[in-house]
């Protein structure tokens, strides 16, 4: 049996070229990575993998022309309307990373309506991180420690990994064990960076939009390939029968 990731993370890259290649409005591109995205949940859910990160507007995003920001954030609301029914149907809990304040008044209301609606799923876990960055998602955790060390609340002595983990936007949530990166750049661009420590990386020069079944296929093939050392050696994983 392929070994499958539990929790795989995803940067969607590529819509822009795509849209380009074909004589397309980047408005168009982003539309047909919508469609791409559907099809991942689809197949993710097929594969029974238990979680799934979708980095769709970073913190840098909004240096982007303001047309193009304002027709992504009418994309993402429409797109949670029509897609909210089908997650919760297929049993999917639905959740957002990021900096959402900084959003209009009504997508905030569709984010908050669609968490509500799904928490209590118990299938595949979709987190969709939004207006998200690494660098922001650390120090916001910095900030909530310190604060909770100065009211006493936390020993900072006996403070470790796992709990400064808590305080992430990812709070509760396996790492990743596999960042799928589209359209050719091999770089994580500031997303999840305490998370990916020791996540396999995966790049592939398919635009987003044509990232398809088997285009996930691949990354899977791949990923059961790899070996998981997490700083042991290869004989210290074949004695305790782990995939080596």
């Amino acid at each position: 049996m392929k070994l499958l990731p539990g929790h795989i993370a995803v940067v969607m890259d590529g819509n822009g070229r795509w849209a380009r290649q074909r004589g397309l409005s980047r408005n168009a591109g982003h539309r047909a990575g919508v469609e791409a995205t559907r099809l991942l949940v689809e197949n993710c859910v097929r594969h029974g993998i238990k979680a799934l990160t979708l980095f769709a507007f970073s913190s840098e995003n909004w240096n982007r022309p303001q047309q193009e920001v304002g027709l992504l954030m009418e994309l993402f609301l429409l797109s949670l309307k029509r897609e909210i029914s089908r997650l919760h149907k297929n049993n999917i809990r639905v959740d957002f990373l990021g900096d959402l304040g900084a959003f209009p008044a009504r997508l905030q209301q569709q984010i908050n309506a669609a968490r509500e609606r799904t928490k209590n799923n118990d299938g595949m876990s979709l987190h969709v991180a939004v207006n998200y960055g690494g660098r922001w998602d650390i120090l916001q955790a910095v900030k909530k420690v310190v604060h909770e060390a100065r009211q006493g609340r936390l020993d900072v002595d006996s403070f470790s990994e796992q709990d400064f983990s808590r305080y992430l936007a990812t709070a509760g949530v396996q790492d990743p064990d596999l960042l799928i990166r589209t359209s050719g750049e091999q770089r994580i661009s500031n997303f999840l960076l305490w998370q990916l420590a020791y996540t396999e990386c995966y790049f592939t020069k398919t635009l987003w939009p044509d990232f398809d079944a088997a285009e996930l296929e691949l990354a899977l093939d791949a990923y059961a390939q790899r070996q998981r050392r997490f700083g042991k050696i290869a004989e210290q994983l074949k004695g305790n029968g782990e995939n080596a």
